[in-house]
């Protein structure tokens, strides 16, 4: 999500793939070629264990070395890893040296301010990463010193609890009026989800409430033709937050302004809706 997101500022002589499915066809569909002496392998894998990461890692060094022969030294030269657990990646044939840590008891999901968003870096450039954890610390300073009735953290957390366990609405929708945005949905879709998605408290309490709404999406006007009639004309109650950008990255005639319309037009029809006699 974040390479997509930022795709903007990237280095396009470099060409970047990533891989999470175990899915082969997945794998199958980004590695075209075996590897060579040019290709760089950086796995993310917090403790070297997972199944479905490692075994897409054991696959990704077969394929390389069909490029680079059959020497496991080139394991050591063309892989890095971004890990918690040394000890694993070199079993694996990574060197160390070439290990980029972070803390044990940051969750993947939190973490791509840490060593986990060097990919992330190494496509837009240190300078452009550096911004963006300056946005973070500028957000993180926002939710530590704001007063609540202006903290834009907590009050989409309370409108979260309103709608979710008042109202008993059980998805929200996220609308980024922006291409590069288009997987933000699906990244929040883990953020919370699987932060949230818990029916027992920490001292093992069955809850009684909604720990969390089911996340969706799909980037605007996209989502016009296919889902919003039921959002605007349909039964259930589906809170909705809608993303734009008063700029664009890429100017083209009308096109940022008859975005921008849209935006205001949908927010606005369900925040205050149409007289049935109109």
């Amino acid at each position: 999500m974040a390479y997509e997101a930022l795709k903007h500022f990237s280095e396009r002589k470099m060409t970047f793939r990533f891989v999470s499915n175990v899915d082969g066809n997945r794998f199958r569909g980004s590695s075209s070629r075996p590897g060579s002496g040019r290709d760089t392998f950086h796995r993310f894998v917090k403790t070297f264990t997972t199944l479905e990461t490692m075994t897409n890692a054991n696959s990704a060094r077969a394929w390389a070395l069909q490029g680079l022969g059959d020497d496991t030294k080139a394991v050591a030269k063309h892989f890095v890893a971004v890990s918690t657990n040394a000890e694993k990646v070199s079993e694996f044939g990574i060197d160390t040296a070439n290990m980029f840590g972070f803390w044990d008891w940051v969750g993947g999901r939190y973490s791509m301010d840490s060593a986990i968003g060097l990919s992330t870096m190494i496509a837009i450039g240190p300078d452009n990463f550096r911004a963006l954890l300056a946005g973070f610390h500028e957000v993180d300073e926002h939710f530590r010193t704001a007063p609540f009735e202006r903290n834009l953290p907590v009050l989409l957390g309370l409108l979260t609890i309103w709608y979710t366990d008042f109202f008993k609405s059980e998805t929200v929708a996220v609308l980024p009026y922006e291409q590069y945005l288009k997987r933000f949905p699906a990244y929040l879709q883990q953020l919370t989800m699987e932060s949230n998605g818990k029916h027992v408290t920490l001292d093992g309490t069955t809850v009684d409430y909604s720990t969390g709404p089911i996340y969706w999406g799909e980037p605007g006007t996209n989502g016009q033709h296919s889902f919003y009639q039921l959002i605007h004309q349909g039964t259930r109650l589906i809170p909705c937050d809608f993303i734009g950008f008063i700029k664009t990255l890429n100017p083209l005639g009308r096109h940022h302004d008859m975005l921008l319309a849209n935006v205001f037009a949908q927010s606005e029809a369900l925040a205050f809706g149409k007289p049935r006699n109109k």
